[in-house]
């Protein structure tokens, strides 16, 4: 027994790390395709409403995908125009606040003289002059990376138009190289991992926009330049659990250490720990509840071994993976189990009602029921399907 369980185990390392291998020679191409995903769980449940008032998928799939990249657009242009417009107070302020640290350092504890602190000034330029080689070769490197970046967005917009208007027949082909007497199980622990992860990124959207407009507020109110930029950024760091947010607010922080002192800066420092206890014990609890139930412990270790493995790429996709790997796997392992009890219909009509295209044509009632409440269950899809996996059994 033991010895048959660890050649299994064997097995699954080996492939594990063929396809680790894989995608690391592939970063140009996975990295488009798991953010494409992520923002298809974003957007297919926009594309099915508009599926069940009558509009073809297609039609449905590009107004929704106009309308995305509208709303990006959009913002892009207000935080960039907002930067403009607060950048002459911010070099302002930055100056009094060089001023006020200059005069601490001459008449303050470390009396040091005007020559000491122009030396040090001086040694700077000297040390940036010496190293201008490497300067250079650092901003082709930055000019390279903003074309791969480009190359990438457009990959990742080609790719997300198929997943919008043929999501669910792409997933039919691949289910196809499984067996026949497990494909029903497969599919559905890969519609059950799908609904897991519109759920997760649907949690963790909604947690952005309350991290971004609450720290923005607390900005706001003490006076510190560039709040909308400085929410923007909270906004996306929120997106990487718990550590994400942790940056971007100690950027904030950072911010109104230079431009408004080191009282501000403390305030702004409670303001985003508030808010990230705020978070961390009431939000995620609340919006995720039962659909992405991940330990803290887990949630952390994936960031820290995505972070090695891929960086921030790896770090913003490791919590998705790990939550569709946890339902998929829980879907397999107790399925039928659940489905006997009735808790996994549930999961079942969810996933079927997000990603099949085809559910405007079953009854308007039922796919109008299932797509305003997840959880709601329809019985005939379970009873389907837990005959269909005993008789295989």
């Amino acid at each position: 027994m033991a010895a048959a369980l660890s050649w299994r185990f064997l097995v699954i390392v080996a492939a594990l790390y063929v396809v680790g291998e894989v995608v690391g020679y592939l970063p140009v191409v996975v990295i488009p395709l798991s953010v494409a995903l992520l923002l298809a769980a974003l957007l297919i449940p926009a594309v099915h409403r508009l599926t069940r008032i009558g509009l073809p998928q297609p039609v449905s799939a590009v107004i929704v995908l106009i309308g995305g990249l509208g709303v990006v657009g959009g913002l892009l242009t207000f935080v960039i125009i907002q930067f403009t417009d607060g950048l002459p107070a911010l070099q302002q302020q930055v100056s009094q606040s060089l001023e006020q640290i200059e005069d601490w350092l001459i008449n303050g504890p470390l009396h040091l003289q005007q020559t000491q602190i122009q030396d040090a000034i001086n040694n700077g330029i000297g040390f940036i002059q010496e190293n201008q080689a490497a300067v250079t070769s650092s901003a082709l490197t930055t000019a390279g990376t903003i074309g791969t970046f480009l190359t990438g967005f457009l990959l990742t917009l080609f790719i997300l138009i198929f997943f919008l208007t043929s999501g669910n027949q792409i997933w039919t082909f691949l289910i196809r190289g499984v067996p026949r007497n497990v494909r029903d199980r497969v599919d559905l622990a890969g519609r059950r991992s799908f609904t897991s992860l519109i759920n997760y990124v649907r949690a963790t959207a909604a947690v952005a926009v309350v991290d971004a407009v609450l720290i923005g507020i607390g900005l706001w109110i003490i006076g510190v330049p560039l709040v909308v930029p400085l929410s923007t950024l909270i906004f996306l760091g929120a997106f990487v659990p718990i550590i994400g947010a942790v940056v971007t607010g100690a950027v904030a922080v950072l911010v109104a250490l230079v431009t408004n002192g080191f009282l501000a800066a403390v305030i702004v420092l409670a303001i985003v720990v508030g808010v990230m206890q705020v978070e961390g014990n009431v939000l995620q609890p609340l919006l995720l509840g039962r659909s992405v139930q991940l330990h803290p412990l887990a949630v952390v270790l994936a960031i820290t071994v995505g972070l090695t493995v891929a960086g921030i790429p790896g770090a913003l996709l490791a919590v998705p993976l790990l939550a569709v790997l946890n339902a998929g796997i829980q879907s397999l392992v107790h399925g039928e189990d659940a489905e006997r009890d009735g808790d996994s219909g549930a999961g079942t009509d969810a996933a079927g009602s997000e990603s099949d295209p085809d559910g405007p044509d079953h009854d308007d009632t039922d796919a109008a029921s299932r797509d305003a409440d997840p959880g709601t269950t329809n019985s005939d899809t379970t009873v389907t399907t837990g005959e269909s996996d005993r008789s295989e059994e």
